[in-house]
């Protein structure tokens, strides 16, 4: 039983040196897990302390032959593969001490702990695989409910990033990867009221998502409306029995991720592309103002939310939102102009005196003059087009308050 050095944790900490991290690199401990695992047939070998309670037991019941060659063949596997995962981080720290934000090559590690019916589509075989770390979906506890699949995973890691990514009681609506419901309240029954009204149509066989601990009033008010998932840092008692009344509901209780943050993969043909993650600390207070009017408190309020929620939302995305509350959302289109319509289209009467967030700048102006024909009165979008002057002229003409906040967002 070997644990190694906390290579990871150690440089990812931002006050830890060369020095330091050299100091961390294990090279006894790799030497004898590999030793030990390749003996596998006559060598127990363990390098998760969470495999200590069943080897003591079968140890404890007929000694180390009581434990069969597949179970050791597993071991020995993981024992590998937790080697592996080690030598990547450290090649991965390495290969960024070129200057690169990036390292020079990549080597993930992560272990099967589900077997799922299929992927995305019945003809796709599909499974879980979890990291190093702790926290997250992938290591989410599942309190009631059949076995989850492949898209319910996906929709709940969407529910679960955007819940996080706002600081007050929090509510999400999830369809096919994107917010159709979203909002804030310390009342939480109010936030689910309000996130369910963003689109009551598309939340049937959604995903649910909160960032409290799920209460019983939010969880009676969920009732009548079909949901596949419920993702949540935890749950009331009462609540909970509320939630397990229902058979077809999967309820999964999630914690923060730990460990070093890892790269985003997204594979192509031949090979992939990595980038950093979309994390960014913004300050609402330092967005620059460049119309005329400035907005509202309230205004100001609504649009930090809504830029929040646009991130979450496939590009070219563009919410609507009043209240702290999603009113409408256009998503995945391949011009502005069709987000708009589909966002004020969903909105209908509510867009009227909402705010409009924009995931990038707007190219021309008549994405201000379609938001203006349905009431928006404020924007807020990064700014960096050719064409800012006319944007900002034509906000101005309308009476629209507009703040730049020189980041961008995409999600594609």
């Amino acid at each position: 039983a070997v644990n190694l050095y906390p290579f990871a944790a150690t440089v990812a900490r931002p006050d830890a040196g060369l020095a330091e991290a050299l100091e961390n690199i294990d090279i006894g401990g790799p030497t004898m897990l590999r030793a030990a695992a390749k003996n596998f047939p006559d060598v127990l070998v363990a390098v998760d302390p969470a495999d200590y309670g069943w080897i003591a037991a079968r140890i404890a019941e007929g000694g180390p032959g009581a434990v069969p060659i597949e179970e050791r063949r597993r071991l020995a596997r993981k024992a590998f593969a937790h080697v592996s995962a080690y030598d990547a981080a450290i090649a991965s720290y390495l290969g960024g001490g070129d200057g690169g934000r990036l390292p020079a090559s990549i080597s993930l590690s992560a272990q099967r702990t589900a077997e799922l019916r299929y992927g995305e589509n019945p003809h796709q075989p599909g499974a879980l695989y979890a990291g190093d770390g702790g926290g997250g979906i992938a290591r989410a506890r599942q309190l009631h409910g059949k076995d989850l699949s492949f898209n319910n995973l996906l929709d709940a890691d969407a529910a679960w990033r955007v819940v996080s990514d706002l600081s007050g009681g929090a509510v999400a609506v999830i369809k096919h990867n994107n917010p159709c419901g979203l909002a804030e309240s310390e009342d939480q029954a109010a936030a689910y009221a309000s996130a369910l009204a963003g689109d009551p149509v598309s939340a049937y066989g959604g995903i649910v998502g909160f960032n409290r601990t799920v209460g019983a009033a939010a969880a009676e008010a969920m009732r009548g409306v079909f949901y596949e998932v419920v993702v949540a840092p935890g749950y009331d008692e009462d609540a909970l029995a509320v939630l397990r009344s229902r058979k077809s509901l999967r309820v999964l209780a999630v914690a923060p991720e730990t460990g070093p943050a890892l790269p985003e993969i997204r594979r192509i043909s031949g090979g992939a592309l990595v980038q950093g993650p979309d994390e960014l600390s913004e300050d609402p207070a330092a967005w620059e103002v460049v119309t005329g009017r400035r907005p509202t408190e309230r205004e100001m309020e609504d649009l930090a939310f809504a830029w929040t929620a646009a991130k979450h939302v496939r590009s070219n995305a563009i919410v609507l939102a009043r209240d702290r509350a999603l009113v409408g959302m256009g998503a995945g289109q391949p011009n502005r102009l069709n987000s708009i319509h589909l966002a004020v289209r969903a909105a209908g009467d509510r867009a009227a005196g909402s705010v409009l967030a924009s995931d990038a700048f707007f190219p021309f102006a008549d994405n201000v003059e379609m938001a203006s024909e349905a009431g928006v009165a404020a924007v807020v979008q990064p700014g960096g087009s050719i064409r800012d002057e006319e944007v900002i002229e034509a906000a101005n003409r309308l009476g629209i308050a507009m703040v730049f906040t020189g980041a961008r967002h995409f999600r594609h």
